[in-house]
């Protein structure tokens, strides 16, 4: 790594990127016109939001969930690639450091929730979270994804869950609740088995060992659960791909998902930084590559297409993760939400 006395160790992004919304912004400039982050960006703080929606419609055809609710947005994880950095824009930050350093919590929003259930005639599952990851280190003394899943489970709700900490396992009694009638779906995130390149690029994440562990102690649970292996970036994670669902199989995943890299917005400038702090010797080649699943450019925007990637290097990527799949997973899936058992407006409330 190049530079090391000028990098913020713990974070994925090394840079404040400019924010498109913003017609002025504050800029502390090096006296030596370095190109620094900012010091006071090192430092996680919170800010709290009383949202009066929050069940989001998805739109994207893509996507296989129609709707999602993010407890909070910006996420200390800090992974490098994160799609969800360019939503930080909307508030007023940056995609970069501020992303994962100025985190925004929704404090009421289990009771939101159980209020927009109550006008619900019948379930459709809900996602957590289509955007930041609902168990980052906040989650831990918040407690707002339990309170959330508890308002589901009180009124039968189906719910899916991406995450890639292992806090999940602290919500084991309600989650196996939900199981027993068919509503919930977990999916645990793991991008490489590498921990030099997970501490890197996924900076504030639990480690690839205890992901597999928590997958190991949902299926021990009878929570179903199964692996995300995404982003598949190529020159740096790609031929993990075998090992990674061969090693989620044997912990007991039931099915596997992956996604093809894409640097939208402001990500594709951080992401850039990083890589060239990072991986010097590699840029290029990796750089190129991406560039080539996505018709000469780093992201794409046409939906079915953008995070699959196109051109032959994409097309061997998804061939392995092909092959992977069916020799690891043959047999296996995931159960079916039972969407017959929502209780349209409830018993009792829970606020």
């Amino acid at each position: 790594m190049e530079n090391e006395d000028n990098y913020f160790k713990g974070r994925g992004a090394q840079i404040k990127t400019s924010n498109k919304f913003l017609k002025n912004e504050y800029v502390a400039q090096h006296p030596e016109g370095l190109d620094e982050p900012l010091l006071e960006n090192s430092k996680t703080q919170i800010f709290f939001e009383t949202p009066k929606n929050v069940i989001n419609k998805v739109e994207s055809p893509d996507l296989r969930f129609g709707y999602s609710v993010n407890p909070y947005q910006g996420c200390e994880h800090g992974c490098i690639y994160c799609y969800a950095r360019n939503t930080h824009e909307y508030y007023g930050f940056s995609a970069g450091l501020d992303f994962e350093s100025k985190i925004i919590v929704k404090q009421n929003a289990a009771k939101i929730l159980e209020q927009q259930l109550l006008l619900k005639k019948k379930a459709t599952p809900i996602m957590l979270s289509g955007n930041t990851d609902c168990y980052q280190p906040q989650e831990r003394k918040q407690e707002i994804t339990r309170q959330i899943l508890k308002v589901l489970a009180h009124y039968r709700h189906p719910v899916g869950i991406i995450t890639k900490n292992g806090l999940i396992t602290r919500d084991i009694d309600i989650l196996q609740d939900l199981a027993k009638d068919k509503l919930v779906q977990v999916m645990i995130s793991i991008t490489t088995l590498d921990e030099k390149l997970r501490s890197a690029m996924e900076p504030r994440t639990a480690s690839a060992a205890k992901r597999l562990k928590t997958i190991e102690e949902l299926t021990r649970a009878s929570i179903p659960v199964g692996v995300m292996n995404a982003p598949i970036i190529p020159g740096l994670n790609h031929h993990e791909i075998p090992e990674v669902l061969k090693a989620a199989a044997q912990f007991g995943a039931l099915t596997a998902g992956m996604t093809i890299v894409r640097l939208n917005g402001s990500i594709g400038k951080i992401f850039e930084d990083w890589l060239h702090k990072n991986f010097p010797d590699r840029f290029d080649k990796i750089w190129n590559q991406i560039c080539s699943m996505h018709g000469g450019a780093v992201s794409d925007s046409q939906f079915g297409r953008r995070m699959r990637g196109e051109g032959t290097f994409a097309e061997v990527i998804h061939q392995l993760f092909s092959m992977s799949k069916k020799k690891y997973f043959d047999g296996r899936e995931m159960p079916p939400y039972d969407l017959t058992k929502f209780r349209a407006g409830g018993a009792y409330t829970l606020f």
